[in-house]
């Protein structure tokens, strides 16, 4: 019994919104793979600004290319097949005339794909021997995971330790000169993490007593963000990091004022307040100030007097250098031009950094830009921007930063000697 008109109008309709839905799903998978790593995503794996994420780029794009050429043809054919081979009304006993044993097609269809995966294993095993390799004239950093922050410790001196004499250490911006090979060594102070800056590299994870070599080189000046990408704990979600390429002269003075020393406040000054309040407070027992809490200290847990040793928390000397804190979650600047996408006109927005302008390279700081209000909320309910867990196990340690119930008098003051440290 043949079809009617009827049936057949369906059929050529259904037909049409099918080649309409995969044109559209091609057009829209071709538009974010080009146009997509430009479109203002933060975290984007296709815009590289690197060698290395480039070599990654250059590895994916043929792949994903054939890979949506297959999955259109694959959709392609299942709809001409549906559409060619409908029912047409006929008899439900009698069967199509069954094909099988098709020798050369059952090769082809079995040997292309092994073929196609061979030649992409191959080609991932040359990208990631290259990404692999030593690159002896790197600039050499320590990447050191901790719940839920990153530190930074410079190698300088390429003596093979990263905390001797004319090294230095920094925390939540990793600061590296544009066009040089920068080469890490990622660890973790606590649990696995996973250091991930999608613009000049892949990700690498960060493993106990593990040191896992990895390279980022950036070809323009900017701020690139990172995200842990290994669940870690409460706020492994606000576990962010920042790298700043900067031309090499400015970095060469920002390297000469990280090895500083923080500057004494001046002595009945609201900031002194503040530092003897620092001191005074558990801040001393975790952070470290180069020029200040370098002294023995005495434990307020065991009562033991000894060295103090950064690591526990960030290390504070040149806070204000950097232009985001609370592992990048916060901007410590506002924006003072809405035309500039590197600052950000709302200094509570953390999706883009603040710019610490003149102060990186412990140049002025504009007071009027620092994010005080979320510095202080910071001191008063650490809790309450950062999910963590900061009472002491039974190790005698802390996961996150503890509210230390201080007073708004004091509050301000410890403010105001935090945001002279640059």
């Amino acid at each position: 019994m043949s079809s009617s008109p009827g049936r057949k109008l369906v059929g050529r309709i259904l037909a049409g919104f099918v080649v309409f839905v995969i044109t559209c799903l091609f057009a829209a998978m071709t538009y974010e793979f080009i146009w997509g790593g430009s479109s203002g995503h933060q975290l984007t794996t296709l815009a590289p600004q690197g060698n290395f994420s480039k070599s990654i780029q250059d590895l994916v794009d043929p792949v994903f290319a054939l890979g949506m050429v297959i999955g259109v043809a694959v959709i392609g054919v299942v709809g001409f097949i549906a559409f060619r081979f409908r029912d047409h009304g006929t008899d439900p006993d009698e069967f199509p005339v069954q094909l099988h044993g098709k020798t050369s097609f059952e090769i082809g269809w079995t040997a292309l794909p092994a073929l196609i995966l061979a030649v992409v294993g191959v080609f991932t095993v040359l990208t990631l021997i290259d990404l692999n390799k030593p690159a002896p004239e790197a600039l050499k950093v320590e990447v050191s995971g901790q719940q839920w922050w990153w530190g930074f410790h410079y190698d300088l001196n390429n003596d093979g330790n990263y905390q001797g004499d004319g090294d230095l250490t920094t925390a939540t911006e990793l600061v590296i000169p544009v066009g040089r090979t920068v080469e890490l060594s990622v660890t973790s102070q606590d649990v696995i993490h996973s250091f991930w800056i999608p613009a000049l590299n892949g990700k690498r994870d960060a493993v106990p007593g593990q040191h896992h070599p990895w390279k980022l080189e950036a070809n323009t000046a900017g701020v690139y963000r990172g995200q842990c990408t290994e669940f870690c704990g409460l706020s492994h979600a606000n576990m962010r990091m920042i790298v700043r390429a900067v031309p090499q002269d400015e970095y060469d003075a920002w390297v000469a004022n990280q090895l500083k020393p923080a500057k004494k406040a001046e002595p009945g000054s609201e900031a002194a307040a503040g530092e003897a309040l620092f001191k005074a407070q558990l801040c001393s027992s975790c952070h470290l100030i180069d020029g200040l809490t370098n002294d023995e200290v005495n434990n307020p847990k065991t009562g033991v007097t000894h060295q103090l040793q950064s690591g526990v928390a960030p290390n504070l000397t040149h806070l204000m250098t950097r232009g985001t804190f609370i592992g990048s979650i916060q901007n410590l600047y506002a924006g003072d031009n809405p035309d500039d996408p590197s600052v950000p006109a709302d200094p509570q927005d953390p999706s883009i950094p603040g710019n610490p302008r003149t102060a990186l390279t412990g140049g002025a700081i504009d007071e009027s830009l620092i994010n005080r209000p979320a510095l202080e909320s910071w001191i008063r309910n650490p809790v309450g921007l950062k999910p963590m867990s900061p009472v002491l196990d039974a190790a005698g340690l802390r996961r996150g930063m503890p509210n230390l119930g201080l007073s708004e008098v004091q509050i301000d003051q410890l403010v105001t000697y935090l945001t002279t440290l640059n």
